[in-house]
């Protein structure tokens, strides 16, 4: 990290806009004008790059005006008015405008920075079907041999192989393309990611007609993720000719093919969009996907013929500017209702599919599984009642046992007995303290001698000897122990080695993280797929306190003696630290920051109520101190566990920490860069 910790550039983030101005047909001086304006706008709120439209200073629809001397003239004129303005602007511009060079007419796309012509971009794909006749006025730039025109007084590049380059913005190198090129089978934008561009631009013009829109989000969102690139795309609005077509003035900006920002359509005036682009994101992406890197080296004669231009624009990093892209507290579950029972129907189904495959293939038709009352038990009870539905097994075949020790509260248990009766699985209560109390005594525990002593030892016995019976029953069975530790104690090394909760035959729940787990209860309680009293019975579970009730205190008010989320911090921000740093890899100070801006108030902390989310307020001091929990777990104290975990299936984009699937580190790793990148965080935010 450099600069203020609480700038989004820091963090290698880009602040990127797209600008609507409105226009007029032929009139390049007001069109210039309503472009600066818009310009001035997206520099004010930190913006270091600005698209405009296609043609956007004479206006698309001039048809054969455009071979009129006078608006090709007033198209130059009002470009070095642009130039000039561009001064004391710390970012670039991109428009468009018809440009003669030697004895042809080029569409092209001008990037201006601070005064200077940095280049000429010509249009490569001219359309010339339907309502386009563009082949009629302009030559392709394929048709140029000029690689150099002297522009508004000043010597450019000219041509569609150049990438923009900004050196003082790591990551910010940016292609521009215009409107059907992307639109053809191998859009020039797809060589250019290739050779190194991160963000691609698109002026286009794009008259609409029923259904457009929706496909230039398809097309503009794939080339994105194909690409693994932002994408800023701009089309005309209120002003141009409406002979023949209309326009609505879409603006979108892609990340990889999640939409960042759209504008509103149809608007009157001149409208602009903003988002902030992870140039990291993208860069740890190229860099996972190695098939990226060898399709640079497949189309080497294609990504050599570009062109880098490099420049600065002198931003400033000092200065506070937070991040404006919404970032979601809860990584691994969508806020979006709908989109959050698509989530939960799909991993549901992959746990089922995974198990029945599991069963069928070692020709097994009985499991048996620990429940204690809590989350994660409970939702692989309900994983392993839909296979044995699937494989048309009654769900007797499912051996459930309880097993209350020294600290077990009466809630549980009573969650565990009606959980088994609503199943309808064999039950099984066995007390586990006799064998507990004849190992401590064997193993000469003070506990076996009267003394309240409950260390780890005293804890990991209890677990011990719930695996240990877990697995003799599955000898006697003829079944397989089913393991329902998450990802989250994982990734946290909560759960005991070996002969612990770490071990089963086949766990379903490994790559599944606990706020994620507790929705997919509430989904199954939501939706009805469990008789009678089922819902309630779920939705108590889910209002149980988390803890491994290992042991015996006093209760606080209600609450269990050992409450897990205070030892190793709240599973909501655990996750998150999880998501960004075992998928994309990003560091503490940068996971911090994005923490800060999902968990900071947002309309004074008001949710949805469907979102079934906390509505807790993190600051930034708690949010360091629950990373350093983290880190310090995650690297250093926990890896020997995930080294020799059981087979589990992988169900998100998110990751699994299996050393077989997406996950392989060492066991003695160290922390020290962690946490020396993690100190880089400030213990208040930038107002106290």
């Amino acid at each position: 990290m450099t600069g203020n910790f609480f700038n989004l550039y820091s963090h290698r983030f880009a602040r990127v806009a797209v600008g609507v101005p409105r226009c007029k047909v032929a009139d390049p001086a007001f069109n210039a004008a309503q472009t600066m304006a818009l310009a001035r706008d997206a520099v004010a709120q930190g913006a270091a790059l600005v698209a405009f439209p296609e043609l956007g200073l004479s206006a698309y629809t001039c048809d054969d005006l455009f071979h009129q001397a006078a608006l090709l003239d007033g198209c130059e004129r009002a470009l070095a008015v642009i130039v000039e303005a561009s001064r004391d602007l710390p970012a670039a511009l991109v428009v468009g405008l018809p440009l003669r060079v030697n004895h042809a007419l080029f569409n092209c796309a001008v990037v201006v920075a601070q005064g200077r012509i940095l280049g000429v971009v010509p249009k490569t794909y001219l359309p010339n079907y339907g309502e386009f006749y563009e082949a009629r006025q302009f030559t392709s730039g394929d048709c140029t041999v000029a690689r150099h025109i002297d522009l508004a007084g000043q010597r450019a590049p000219f041509g569609a192989s150049m990438l923009f380059d900004v050196s003082d913005v790591p990551g910010l190198r940016f292609h521009v393309e215009i409107c059907e090129d992307v639109w053809v089978p191998i859009p020039p934008s797809c060589f250019a990611a290739l050779a190194g561009a991160t963000v691609l631009v698109n002026l286009s013009a794009s008259n609409i007609v029923v259904g457009k829109s929706g496909y230039r989000h398809q097309l503009v969102g794939q080339q994105s993720a194909r690409c693994l690139a932002a994408y800023l795309y701009t089309s005309a609005g209120r002003g141009e000719s409406s002979t023949d077509l209309a326009w609505d003035g879409q603006a979108i900006i892609y990340e990889n093919g999640e939409l960042l920002a759209e504008s509103e359509r149809f608007l009157d005036d001149s409208h602009l969009i903003v988002a902030d682009v992870d140039l990291e994101r993208l860069s740890h992406e190229r860099m996972r996907q190695t098939t990226f890197g060898q399709s640079v080296l497949r189309h080497q004669a294609e990504t050599e013929r570009f062109q880098v231009v490099s420049f600065e624009l002198g931003l400033a990093f000092d200065q506070a500017l937070p991040l404006q892209r919404e970032v979601e507290r809860f990584p691994y579950v969508p806020a979006d209702r709908r989109r959050r029972d698509q989530r939960c129907n799909e991993v549901y189904n992959i746990q089922v599919q995974a198990l029945v495959q599991r069963l069928s293939a070692i020709d097994m038709d009985k499991v048996v599984i620990g429940v204690s009352g809590g989350l994660d038990s409970t939702h692989a009870l309900l994983v392993c009642a839909k296979a044995m539905d699937r494989l048309g097994l009654p769900r007797s075949h499912i051996i459930a046992a309880t097993m209350p020790g020294f600290a077990t509260s009466g809630r549980t248990l009573q969650q565990a007995r009606a959980l088994m009766r609503l199943i309808g699985c064999t039950t099984l209560e066995i007390d586990i303290r006799p064998s507990c109390e004849q190992m401590l005594k064997d193993i000469g525990h003070p506990y076996a001698q009267g003394q309240d002593v409950y260390d780890i030892t005293f804890e990991n016995v209890q677990a011990g000897e719930r695996t240990s019976h877990l697995f003799r029953l599955a000898n006697f069975h003829n079944a397989i122990v089913i393991g329902t530790g998450d990802l989250s104690e994982l990734a946290l090394g909560w759960c005991t080695y070996g002969v612990g909760d770490h071990m089963s035959h086949y766990n379903v729940n490994a790559s599944v993280p606990k706020t994620l787990i507790a929705h997919l209860v509430r989904w199954v309680a939501e939706t009805g797929t469990v008789e009678g009293d089922g819902s309630q019975v779920l939705l108590d579970i889910l209002a149980t306190e988390i803890s491994p009730e290992l042991v015996p205190g006093k209760s606080d008010g209600g609450a269990p003696a050992q409450r897990t989320e205070q030892f190793i911090g709240p599973y909501e921000l655990q996750d998150f630290n999880l998501y960004y740093i075992l998928r994309y890899g990003f560091a503490p100070a940068k996971v911090a920051f994005l923490a800060l801006a999902a968990w900071q108030d947002r309309e004074k902390g008001e949710w949805p109520e469907e979102a079934h989310v906390a509505r807790n307020q993190y600051e930034l001091a708690a949010i360091k101190r629950n990373l350093g929990i983290f880190v310090h777990r995650f690297f250093k104290t926990s890896q020997f566990k995930r080294s020799c975990v059981p087979n589990a299936p992988k169900v998100g984009s998110g990751g699994s920490l299996s050393p077989r699937g997406d996950w392989r580190a060492p066991s003695d790793s160290e922390k020290a860069v962690w946490e020396a990148d993690l100190a880089n965080v400030p213990e208040t935010g930038p107002d106290a």
